[in-house]
C-alpha cells in the first residue's frame, strides 16, 4: 500500500482551485507510475468549504470527469477544510484525497445505494445532515451493519447548501434514475471492510468547571430537563459550581452561557466497564474507573458534550439540548484550551506509541476500534509496564480529522494551530478532514471534540 495522495488548494472561483488541486494530484500519480509503485486509486475523499457548497454538483462533475480512474467519491461541506498541518477557515477551499484501497476492501453508500448485506463492514466514515430526522436511529442502524459498531465522521456544516458527496462506481437502486453523486439530508460515507487495519481516538474539547467532585449522577428528570443530582436541586448545584448566585442575575446569566454539559449513559459506562474487565483479563492491564471524569481531570471518550439551553428557578432545573434519563452521570464543563491542546497531543502520541511498539513499553488502553479485528476499547488510562513481543513498526498510509466548528484555530491559538499540533505529534502524514457541525465517533454524536482516524499500511509493508 502506497502513502494516501492529497491536494488542496484556496481561490475565490472554484475551478481555479480545481485545477490547482488537480495538478497536484496528476504530478504526485505522475511520481507513483514512474517510481512503479502501484496503480490509481479509485477511492477519492472531497471535502469543500461552504462557500463552494452551491456549486457542488459541478464541482463533483469537474473531478470526476478530469479524473477517470476514480470510480468512488465521498465527501461533505464544512465551514471549513483540514490538510496535513493547514486548515482553511471561512474561506473558499477544497481539499482531495485519493485512498489506495484495495476495490474489494470499501463501498461507498447513500440513500440511491445501500450497502449491500453481502460486504462484510468493519467500520464506516459517515457524512450526515444535522437536520435530518430521527438522526440518532440512522447512526445506530448504520453501526449496527458493522461488526466493530464503530461509526467516524461528522455532520455537514455550512452557510449554504448542505451537501454529501457520494457517487459509487457500483451504480444506483433501480427507480431512482440518475444520480448526481450530490444528496441532501440523510446520512452517506463510505464502509471499509476488514482488511483496512485503522486507529481511531476521540479528543474533547471541554474541561469540568470543578474536576474534584464536579461529576454527578440525575436523580429526576423529565425529558430535556433535570431537576436533581445526587438529589440536590440541579440549578442549585450548578450555581455552586460556578459561584455565582441568582441575586447577582447578570454574572449567574454570563457565568450560565459559558457552561455546558457532560453526560455520559449508564449503558455505556457498564459496556465500558466491560471491555476493561476483558482486556484485564487477557493483558493484565488496570482497570479504569468508568467515569465522566478521567485520570487528569480530562473527559473520557464516552462523554457527550451538549449545551444548557434554560434554567427553572422554580424547580430548580437545568435544560439541556438533548433528552435526560436518571442514572445519566453529568459534569458541568466549559471549553478550555489548555485542556483540549493537551487531549489533542494525548491522542496523536497514543496512536504513535500503538504503531512504534519495543520489547518493553508503557501499554495504555487503546480508545477506540484500534485495527480491524480488534476489540480492544477504553478511556485514557494510567499506564502500565507491559513486556511485548519484538514487531515490526506500522505505516500510516493516511489519516482523516473531523473537528468541532467550534475549534479550530482561533480556538487553539491562531491559524491553523490545531492542525499544526496534530502534525507536530503524529508526523507528517497525508491528512484530510473538515470541521462540522457535530462529530461522530462510535455511535454516538458528539460536540466540541476532534475524531482522529488513521489508516494503516498492512503488516510487513511500508507506506
Amino acid at each position: 500500500m502506497n502513502r494516501y495522495l492529497i491536494a488542496h488548494a484556496t481561490h475565490p472561483q472554484w475551478r481555479m482551485a480545481a485545477t490547482l488541486v488537480l495538478a497536484q494530484l496528476r504530478a504526485q500519480l505522475a511520481s507513483r507510475a514512474a517510481e512503479g509503485t502501484g496503480s490509481a486509486p479509485t477511492l477519492a475523499l472531497l471535502y469543500i468549504t461552504d462557500h463552494y457548497a452551491n456549486e457542488a454538483e459541478a464541482i463533483l462533475a469537474h473531478l470526476g470527469a478530469e479524473l477517470p480512474e476514480v470510480t468512488d467519491w465521498s465527501g461533505t461541506v464544512g465551514v471549513g477544510v483540514a490538510v496535513t498541518g493547514v486548515e482553511y477557515f471561512d474561506e473558499p477551499a477544497m481539499a482531495v484525497m485519493l485512498c489506495d484501497i484495495p476495490a474489494d476492501q470499501y463501498r461507498v453508500f447513500s440513500g440511491v445505494t445501500p450497502l449491500a448485506p453481502g460486504f462484510a463492514a468493519q467500520t464506516a466514515l459517515v457524512h450526515a445532515d444535522g437536520h435530518a430526522p430521527e438522526l440518532g436511529e440512522l447512526i445506530e442502524e448504520m453501526a449496527a451493519r458493522t461488526s466493530s459498531a464503530y461509526l467516524f465522521g461528522g455532520l455537514t456544516a455550512s452557510r449554504q447548501q448542505s451537501v454529501q458527496f457520494a457517487q459509487s462506481g457500483d451504480g444506483y437502486l433501480r427507480g431512482q434514475g440518475r444520480s448526481s453523486g450530490v444528496f441532501h439530508g440523510g446520512l452517506s460515507g463510505v464502509a471499509f471492510g476488514p482488511g483496512v487495519a485503522l486507529l481511531s481516538r476521540v479528543t474533547q474539547g471541554c474541561a469540568p468547571v470543578s474536576p474534584a467532585g464536579g461529576e454527578h449522577v440525575i436523580t429526576e428528570a423529565e425529558r430535556h430537563v433535570v431537576y436533581q443530582l445526587d438529589g440536590r436541586p440541579a440549578l442549585e448545584v450548578l450555581l455552586q459550581e460556578l459561584g455565582v448566585s441568582l441575586d447577582q442575575p447578570q454574572q449567574a446569566l454570563e457565568a450560565v452561557r459559558a457552561t455546558l454539559a457532560g453526560l455520559v449513559e449508564p449503558q455505556a459506562r457498564d459496556a465500558l466497564r466491560k471491555r476493561h474487565a476483558a482486556d484485564d483479563h487477557a493483558n493484565a492491564r488496570v482497570t479504569p474507573d468508568s467515569r465522566v471524569i478521567g485520570r487528569g481531570g480530562l473527559f473520557g471518550p464516552d462523554v457527550r458534550v451538549r449545551h444548557i439551553v434554560g434554567l427553572d428557578p422554580q424547580r430548580g432545573g437545568v435544560a439541556l439540548a438533548e433528552r435526560v434519563t436518571e442514572g445519566m452521570r453529568l459534569a458541568f464543563c466549559q471549553r478550555n484550551v489548555q485542556a483540549a491542546r493537551t487531549d489533542l497531543i494525548r491522542i496523536c502520541t497514543e496512536i504513535r506509541a500503538e504503531l512504534e511498539p519495543d520489547d518493553l513499553l508503557f501499554d495504555s488502553a487503546l480508545l477506540s476500534t484500534p485495527s480491524a479485528g480488534s476489540n480492544t476499547t477504553s478511556e485514557p488510562t494510567a499506564p502500565t509496564l507491559a513486556a511485548r513481543p519484538a514487531v515490526p513498526a506500522r505505516e500510516i498510509a493516511g489519516a482523516i480529522y473531523v473537528s468541532c466548528s467550534g475549534r479550530g484555530g482561533p480556538h487553539f491559538g491562531g491559524p491553523s494551530a490545531e492542525l499544526q499540533l496534530v502534525r507536530h505529534a503524529l508526523g507528517d502524514v497525508p491528512l484530510i478532514g473538515f470541521f462540522a457541525g457535530g462529530e461522530i465517533a462510535h455511535r454516538q454524536l458528539h460536540g466540541y471534540t476532534g475524531v482522529l482516524t488513521v489508516f494503516l499500511a498492512p503488516e510487513g509493508g511500508q507506506a
